[in-house]
């Protein structure tokens, strides 16, 4: 099953069971889902699981984003809303590799590229994200590829 077809019949559950905190977020995956296929002129057609997934990320970071915001504002209210929006989109995610699985993967792809400089970081980076773009997060990646090519 589609990661879409997941989202709806998730939503056609949460609405049966009136769950007021998860299907207002999943209302908003279907329209961002809608919104992105009218851009693409792809109104019928189901969108791949990479394209469900790269607009999934999209809104977390968004999500993020605001979160550091109302933090900063001291508006705990709005925040906790945000992070329940996060922890429902990231149900839908790939699971994200843990740090240690990271910095292992990471060790192991410098070596196979044998990139030994800064210059290098171009090449490993590109085998991470052709490889391993759902599961990793790179803004610690490049951080973590810095320190081992340093």
């Amino acid at each position: 099953m589609s990661i879409e077809k997941k989202i709806e019949a998730k939503l056609n559950e949460s609405l049966k069971n009136k769950d007021k905190t998860v299907f207002p977020t999943l209302r908003l995956i279907i329209s961002a889902i809608k919104d992105f296929k009218i851009a693409s002129k792809s109104r019928d057609q189901e969108l791949k699981d990479q394209e469900v997934i790269s607009l999934l990320k999209k809104m977390t970071k968004q999500r993020n984003d605001s979160c550091e915001a109302y933090k900063k504002a001291g508006r705990e209210d709005l925040l906790k809303k945000e992070q329940e929006e996060i922890s429902i989109i990231n149900n839908f995610l790939p699971k994200q590799m843990t740090e240690e699985e990271t910095k292992s993967l990471c060790k192991k792809i410098v070596e196979q590229t044998e990139a030994s400089s800064m210059k290098d970081m171009g090449k490993v980076m590109g085998v991470l994200k052709k490889d391993y773009g759902d599961v990793l997060d790179f803004s610690k990646v490049s951080n973590l590829i810095k320190e081992i090519l340093k």
